[in-house]
């Protein structure tokens, strides 16, 4: 898809003279269009799909997802109490991760919530027993950890073997025939996520088929599910983000369609985070130097990797833009931060026009894991927010 408006560099400039940098820059049309399309293509389907908080929470983005009907991935009681602000349904919240503590399960439980996510048997204990103090039903879906290789950044990697996350598949029965004969539980379904930023769908389709294995399985000894949870994991054009402002999202919910082979009644159940709101996020930021060392010149921002973390923890790539120069020519840089760490680089020999004290720099998809993940570390502030239009 081709983009137009916001992000195809054509940033309010006036309005960023105004503003203390750095601070996060939302593209609020982008993200209703990607909802859109995302509801467009679910439509007439048993889909329901979840918004996974932990990419931005966002007050002003969680209010947009949950008046458009979308329900929240949860891996948090702190997320957990955003979604409830935001005016989530508490019966379409699925509440994920392999370390929930007891009041992060109990507020849970006392909001009803739609689904716990149970990572162990440990866990699923733990809920059986807090369940039959308050007098409530759990409704719980057994994470399944399927081993498939979703060929991605070995730290988002979530499904293989060595992975922490969920049951493994030789271990599913004897957990599936725990869970059923808990009093205070109801096994409503089966719940998996192999990954972050996965951009081939061949590891969807493996799961489809691994999924699809396992209905077999249990059926034979008449075992249902309500629900199929597939999580989320769809990556997106970090490289080129004005042509792909979405993900192929066709293609993607296509490979359910086709793949994957529903009950009668049954409801599949998609966990997206990334795919929703990367594109329309950027981070503004000025150059505070332009440093020359010897044969490098260093671009220095007043942004850094307090405020996106991910070049630094992950290696990630982020097209960085001079929004301001009006240089015809192009020069080589480092693109740093302020942060007194070495690892504070947001790009090495990084392209720009010339680029001069003062500019503005714009970041590009940072909308997941931008402001999500930032820090007061070495005491600075945390960026503040701007949509747009």
């Amino acid at each position: 898809m081709e983009g137009t408006g916001l992000n195809q560099g054509v940033y309010p400039i006036d309005r960023f003279e105004q503003m203390r940098t750095p601070f996060y820059c939302y593209d609020m049309d982008l993200l209703h269009d990607t909802i859109k399309e995302i509801k467009q293509l679910t439509e007439g389907y048993p889909y329901v799909v979840h918004y996974a908080l932990k990419a931005n929470a966002n007050p002003r983005l969680l209010k947009e997802m949950a008046s458009r009907g979308l329900g929240a991935d949860l891996v948090s009681g702190g997320e957990l109490s955003a979604a409830l602000a935001a005016g989530f349904v508490p019966n379409k919240m699925a509440f994920s991760g392999v370390g929930k503590a007891d009041w992060e399960i109990r507020l849970g439980l006392e909001h009803e919530i739609g689904c716990f996510n149970v990572e162990s048997v440990p866990e699923l204990e733990n809920i059986n027993d807090i369940a039959g103090e308050m007098g409530k039903t759990a409704h719980v879906a057994i994470r399944v950890n399927p081993d498939i290789d979703a060929h991605t950044h070995r730290y988002v990697t979530t499904g293989t073997a060595e992975n922490k996350f969920g049951v493994s598949k030789e271990m599913l029965p004897d957990v599936v025939t725990l869970a059923h004969d808990m009093p205070n539980i109801h096994l409503s379904g089966l719940h998996f996520h192999i990954g972050s930023q996965i951009t081939q769908m061949e590891p969807f389709i493996m799961l489809c088929d691994s999924i699809n294995e396992l209905q077999s399985y249990f059926e034979m000894y008449d075992v249902h599910f309500e629900t199929i949870n597939v999580g989320g994991g769809l990556g997106i054009d970090y490289n080129h983000p004005d042509r792909h402002l979405m993900p192929d999202f066709e293609h993607y919910f296509g490979v359910f369609k086709k793949h994957l082979n529903l009950r009668s009644g049954q409801e599949l159940h998609f966990e997206l985070g990334r795919s929703l709101v990367a594109q329309c996020g950027s981070l503004i930021t000025r150059v505070l130097y332009v440093k020359e060392n010897r044969d490098k010149k260093f671009v220095i921002l007043d942004a850094g990797m307090t405020d996106l973390i991910r070049p630094a923890l992950y290696e990630a790539h982020h097209l960085i833009q001079n929004i301001t120069s009006a240089s015809n020519e192009c020069e080589t840089y480092d693109v740093v931060g302020p942060v007194c760490e070495s690892s504070d680089v947001f790009a090495h020999n990084c392209q720009l026009p010339t680029t001069r004290r003062g500019d503005f720099i714009a970041l590009r998809s940072v909308g997941a894991y931008g402001e999500s993940m930032a820090s007061t570390y070495n005491m600075r502030r945390l960026p503040g927010s701007v949509f747009l239009p």
